[in-house]
């Protein structure tokens, strides 16, 4: 019981002197769903009002939860506004990324198809929003928005990334983009893709290791590449299950050569008896 008792006081102090008393992962969760559906998803019957409503409810939740980060009144409005003055033009390019899946996916009929159902779609909305918070360099929140995108999606994509316009992610599951990752425009990826670091040491930790990928790179299923200093040139295709850890040039087709080995039709030869 002396063990219990010591476990329990060190908590309650742990939770006195940290944010972790007062930050609300289940609000967290709950504003990056209102917030989605109030931009890609509204009620035909929503008015202007109702929407404007939707929207102050939404200010106000992202206020409560950045002032539960420690910090003042004052601060945590500026952050707010800051990201709401970002948010059209977060729109205008979740909707080229929409419009990407739309073109690129034969099996996607409109674009409210890839809002309701598309968890490329939801995984990106999620990095850009959390992306903006990252660069006012809002603490902590980024990252747990990315990993409820994370959990809902199987795609995990760090914050602090820099992703172009019209980024098209297809089925998605198991794709891991690293911290320092930089990829330009038009770029699809598909699923299993990791864009990671040759090492995960600690001393590395304010370095770039995480790849570069230029415009209009198209990288399938499998693929792994790794480095700060790796560069997949603009144009180029990434065929599945590479494994990249030096510059790409533009233009580039990378594909395992596959062997195919045809059985032929003569008598198998007479198996081995044995006895157990």
């Amino acid at each position: 019981m002396a063990i219990l008792d010591q476990l329990i006081e060190r908590i309650h102090h742990t939770k006195q002197n940290s944010i972790h008393g007062f930050f609300d992962k289940r609000m967290t969760k709950k504003w990056v769903k209102d917030l989605y559906e109030t931009l890609f998803l509204p009620q035909k019957s929503n008015t202007e009002d109702q929407l404007k409503r939707s929207f102050e409810e939404i200010q106000e939740t992202l206020f409560v939860l950045i002032l539960s980060l420690a910090v003042n009144k004052d601060i945590a409005e500026s952050q707010v506004n800051q990201f709401f003055d970002a948010l059209p033009e977060l729109y205008n390019q979740l909707v080229l990324d929409a419009k990407s899946i739309l073109e690129f996916d034969p099996a996607a009929d409109s674009l409210e198809e890839v809002y309701l159902a598309y968890p490329g779609i939801f995984a990106t909305y999620v990095y850009r929003i959390s992306h903006q918070l990252w660069l006012q360099e809002v603490k902590i929140l980024p990252r747990v928005i990315s990993e409820y995108a994370h959990s809902k999606t199987g795609i995990d994509i760090h914050p602090g990334a820099s992703i172009g316009k019209s980024f098209f992610i297809d089925h998605g599951t198991g794709i891991v983009i690293g911290e320092t990752s930089v990829i330009g425009n038009n770029v699809k990826i598909y699923q299993g893709v990791t864009l990671g670091a040759l090492n995960v040491s600690k001393e590395k930790a304010h370095q770039k290791r995480h790849p570069n990928i230029e415009d209009d790179v198209i990288i399938y299923s499998g693929a792994t590449i790794l480095g700060g200093a790796t560069t997949i040139g603009r144009d180029s295709i990434i065929g599945g299950n590479v494994w990249i850890t030096q510059s790409v040039p533009a233009n580039s087709l990378v594909y395992h050569k596959s062997e195919i080995k045809i059985k032929d039709n003569t008598s198998l030869p007479e198996s081995l008896s044995f006895v157990i």
